[in-house]
């Protein structure tokens, strides 16, 4: 047996000093440009996918170390892998040619319906109807569709550091709130539907229909505060002009609507996708390059977080458990900023007893607090790996990313306490 007290607190510690790494990702990559000697193991640091694995590693050393092999491993096994490797499947499926072209259609035919320029109608829709379509195919699908689009069109040099950052922000808060029009799409609440017996209509008449308003109050918002900078863009047109045939589109969506409906079964999920990438090996001519290294790097970034979340228990619970309804919304959007927001709604699913308020005062905030860092919702390491190409030095700030998502997590805030 490990000595639990011991290993609990090495857990927080590292945990914390996983969590001041996430913010210091920037200045690694700057040390390792002004210091070529070192320059490999300070970019590796630098990437803030490998943040929390590499913390989750150190915590396995030092359990190894406490009590040997068998627990350390015994530790490891008795983690939930499922969810980092469902969102690195559904983000290669859902980047691939076919399904980003079917889905520029989309926006594309409802953009020519709206009556504003098509270059703000896009950059709407891209932070609305795609975070809302995440109720249905998944938020890391939806973050996955939407920021590689954005990046295609609204991330160029010519945009400011401020449009880019608050974009993301009001990007990671919808995706965040926008996946709760159904119980199976948003993690944290995914954590809890079954355990409470949630059903769609328990989440549109409770969440669904704040969360829509939010995400359109959010969208109009930063359209507004930028309504010059649209100025600046040009969309682009399809620069290829292969047809891809219907019966490829149909082949791409039976994989992702798959792995979706089988989103608890990596067995299943996981047989899906192998048999995904002898499909487009076998039709090259339609497809992109796979993303595997960057939905390789967000499931080792989950990974990692499941490893040193899973030593978090000994004090989230009791704090959570101190609050009542009202201060446990606050809380709980406060604590997700610097813990993933299913982490928090698992730890209240074990409690019994709770009063139907608190659960959904805990989901809440779980969700309204989701875009303030790169830890707080799953989907969010995978909007960092598409975007962060654009900034400068290959790196979002986690301080930009915060002040971006202040804006909507308070409009978010009004939806869900005052509505």
């Amino acid at each position: 047996m490990l000595d639990t007290s011991f290993v609990n607190m090495i857990g927080a510690i590292l945990f914390l000093v996983a969590i001041i790494h996430t913010f210091s990702t920037k200045k690694f990559e700057h040390l390792a440009r002004i210091n070529p000697r070192y320059s490999g193991i300070l970019h590796l640091l630098g990437e803030v996918e490998i943040v929390f694995g590499f913390w989750a590693m150190i915590l396995i050393l030092f359990m190894f170390g406490i009590e040997g092999k068998e627990s350390a491993v015994g530790y490891v096994e008795s983690r939930n892998f499922t969810e980092p490797m469902f969102v690195f499947v559904i983000m290669v499926i859902a980047a691939t040619k076919p399904i980003l072209q079917l889905s520029r259609s989309i926006v594309l035919l409802f953009a020519n319906w709206m009556p504003i320029n098509k270059e703000m109608a896009i950059y709407f829709l891209l932070l609305t109807l795609v975070p809302l379509m995440g109720s249905f195919i998944t938020e890391p699908a939806a973050m996955t569709l939407a920021a590689m689009l954005l990046g295609q069109n609204y991330f160029g040099k010519n945009m400011s550091n401020k449009f880019k950052y608050a974009t993301l922000g009001v990007l990671f808060v919808n995706i965040s709130i926008g996946g709760t029009l159904t119980p199976y799409a948003a993690p944290p609440v995914l954590m809890v539907s079954a355990t409470w017996d949630w059903d769609i209509w328990f989440m549109i008449t409770n969440f669904g229909w704040r969360s829509a308003i939010a995400v359109f109050v959010n969208a109009i918002l930063v359209v507004l505060i930028f309504k010059d900078s649209f100025k600046k863009i040009t969309i682009k047109e399809d620069q290829d002009t292969l047809v891809i045939p219907l019966p490829v589109i149909l082949m791409h969506l039976f994989f992702l609507v798959n792995v979706v409906i089988f989103a608890h079964h990596p067995a299943i999920f996981m047989g899906l996708f192998l048999f995904f990438l002898g499909y487009t090996t076998a039709y090259k001519h339609y497809q992109n390059p796979l993303i595997l290294n960057e939905a390789l790097l967000v499931a080792f970034f989950l990974a990692g977080l499941v490893v040193l979340g899973g030593v978090q228990q000994w004090w989230l619970e009791p704090t959570l458990m101190s609050m009542n309804s009202n201060t446990v919304y606050f809380g709980a959007t406060i604590l997700t900023a610097f813990t993933d927001n299913a982490a928090l709604t698992y730890l209240g699913s074990l409690v019994e007893g709770l009063s139907d308020e608190f659960k959904i005062a805990l989901v809440a905030g779980a969700v309204t607090g989701g875009g303030l860092t790169v830890i707080a919702n799953a989907p969010n390491p995978a909007g960092i790996s598409i975007l962060r190409e654009h900034f400068s030095e290959n790196t979002i700030n986690p301080v930009g990313l915060f002040l971006g998502a202040l804006l909507p997590t308070c409009i978010s805030v009004i939806a869900f306490r005052v509505l």
